[in-house]
């Protein structure tokens, strides 16, 4: 399937890439079909991209959290997961939406509202974590420069 984006031009993807959001994104419900991005060179360690195949002017820079916060383990709501089919701990995927301002040092992730996949179901969903553990803005530009030099 070739789709067209505003951010990376005309691309190829193939149909067992596009993950269903069922009941779309919190802020943008009307988006249910997404593929994930990524830059070949930086790998698995690094910033993706959640590419609209609905809109292409679309595209959410995420992350896994672990990278920046290796201890983050929130409880999710059963219900807000459901949709996703069965989950096994080896095919869930946990995603972090990213703020990249134009000051790159206050470069934040979204711990309050992590993405859910399901893998294997190529499903996923973004959920609201309750309570005052998680920060809507978390910063992480020192954190990724730290990693970056190798601390």
């Amino acid at each position: 399937m070739i789709i067209e984006t505003k951010v990376f031009g005309e691309i190829t993807i193939d149909a067992e890439k596009i993950i269903t959001f069922p009941k779309g994104i919190v802020g943008f419900s009307e988006l249910t079909e997404f593929t994930m991005i990524h830059d070949k060179e930086t790998g698995a360690g690094s910033i993706h991209w959640l590419q609209s195949l609905q809109e292409p002017a679309f595209a959410m820079p995420v992350m896994d959290p672990l990278i920046i916060k290796p201890d983050y383990n929130p409880e999710v709501e059963e219900e807000w997961i459901k949709p996703l089919g069965d989950l096994n701990p080896e095919e869930l995927l946990v995603l972090v939406t990213v703020t990249v301002p134009q000051d790159l040092t206050q470069m934040t992730v979204n711990l309050k509202g992590p993405i859910v996949v399901n893998a294997r179901e190529r499903k996923a969903c973004q959920v609201i974590i309750e309570g005052d553990e998680y920060k809507v803005k978390y910063p992480i530009y020192d954190i990724l420069q730290a990693k970056k030099a190798g601390e």
